[in-house]
């Protein structure tokens, strides 16, 4: 499976048009196209919130053009090739904005980011890590989100769980325990692929630690390393200790939280919007669920924790670059804004303003996890290319039918990511 920055696009293009949704993009003056993968519920009602009242404040008007998650990824990559990008969209800080940025499909936000004085507004780690690319500003975060594992938290009183473990003999502890009770203790729903990745950034960060996984998302490591050798192992001594609720990709990531929230598995490791899915199926937290930090495994590597920044940016091709700014100025700066999006997808806010008591206790407690942290790491598929990410996480959907091979699995890997990382 080779594939090539090129051959990424051209597959892309031709999907079938009525899979992707691509809505017009002509402007109106005042008007601003925007286009997101925002698509529950709780995310579109919340942004049509936001954009009402920023429309009240500035007088521009959102012309909202939402795409399911999945497809999005595809999707944003066809309008850049076509050139066919609405002003302002959303997109994950990383390596997919780095694809962007270097296929000239972005406008630079400098200007903006000075007369805003978004250097007061934005955490700097959080603008040192994500919105800087080729030497100019990009991105505005919307959001950020922290992987942790999540769990039910009658199933681990029942269970006599009081102490949950910081280290993986504890947490295997933790599995037999589990698993002498009857219960299944870890859900895991890779049925779309990403969910599985944080399994294997968690081992290699805390076995090899973050600069050598950064190598590894740049290309400069390889995939058949002992590092990434070591880390497969341990994965597969947990699949192979029954740790893992079976058959993994025939779920979802929501059908894993559904499990754990039934009470038909004790965890799942999942990021922290998992949090707005509960609250919006009526679960408390701190009360029907919690969360502990992936446990340490090698003394000495320093502590990196996982998770994906959700940002926004401004196309080439903007029509309404003022329009696009304000929106991305107004979406950060806007503490009230912040608040409200933070509450419903579980994210925590880039918004050095925002009170941190207006998070609930879990979300109170994933911020104070990450504020402790020696580094913050991109997921899997935001930390390298989007051709390179296609093959490792078909890597880890293969890995979770049959991790038997992983030896041979890994070796493939490493020739197909080298194939998309040469050209």
């Amino acid at each position: 499976m080779k594939i090539t920055k090129r051959r990424f696009l051209l597959a892309a293009a031709v999907l079938p048009i009525s899979t992707l949704s691509i809505p017009g993009m002509a402007s109106a003056e005042g008007d601003v196209t925007i286009s997101h993968y925002f698509t529950g519920e709780l995310g579109k009602a919340a942004i049509d919130s936001i954009a009402g009242k920023f429309a009240e404040e500035t007088g521009y008007t959102m012309k909202d053009s939402p795409v399911g998650h999945e497809d999005f990824k595809t999707d944003i990559l066809v309008r850049a090739a076509g050139q066919s990008l609405p002003d302002v969209f959303s997109y994950w800080a990383g390596a997919r904005v780095q694809f962007v940025v270097d296929s000239n499909s972005l406008t630079p936000i400098d200007g903006m980011w000075e007369r805003e004085g978004m250097d007061d507004v934005i955490a700097q780690a959080l603008a040192d890590s994500a919105t800087m690319y080729n030497g100019n500003r990009y991105l505005v975060p919307a959001g950020y989100h922290y992987a942790g594992m999540f769990y039910n938290k009658k199933v681990m009183d029942d269970a006599g769980v009081t102490d949950f473990p910081s280290d993986w003999a504890g947490f295997l502890d933790l599995c037999e325990n589990l698993k002498g009770m009857g219960i299944a203790p870890i859900a895991l729903g890779s049925k779309n692929r990403w969910p599985a990745q944080f399994w294997f950034d968690y081992l290699i960060l805390r076995t090899a630690g973050p600069d050598y996984r950064a190598n590894l998302m740049n290309g400069t490591a390889s995939y058949d390393d002992p590092e990434v050798m070591n880390a497969m192992a341990m994965w597969t001594d947990l699949i192979n200790r029954g740790c893992f609720v079976p058959n993994a990709n025939a779920d979802s990531w929501t059908d894993a939280s559904d499990r754990v929230a039934r009470g038909e598995a004790a965890m799942t490791l999942m990021g922290t919007w998992i949090t707005g899915y509960w609250n919006g199926n009526g679960m408390v937290p701190g009360e029907d669920y919690d969360f502990f930090e992936f446990p340490t495994i090698t003394e000495g590597v320093p502590n990196a924790v996982v998770g994906p920044v959700d940002g926004w940016v401004v196309s080439a091709n903007a029509e309404n670059v003022a329009g696009a700014e304000a929106w991305l100025a107004y979406f950060i700066s806007n503490t009230d804004a912040q608040v409200e999006w933070a509450n419903v997808q579980g994210a925590l806010s880039g918004n050095v303003n925002v009170d941190p008591s207006a998070y609930n206790s879990v979300m109170q407690k994933a911020s104070a996890a990450v504020a402790a942290a020696e580094a913050f790491a991109f997921n899997y598929d935001l930390a390298t290319p989007p051709p390179v990410a296609e093959v490792g996480l078909s890597m880890f959907a293969q890995f979770m039918d049959d991790p038997s091979d992983y030896e041979a699995l890994l070796a493939d890997t490493q020739e197909s990511a080298m194939a998309a990382f040469s050209n």
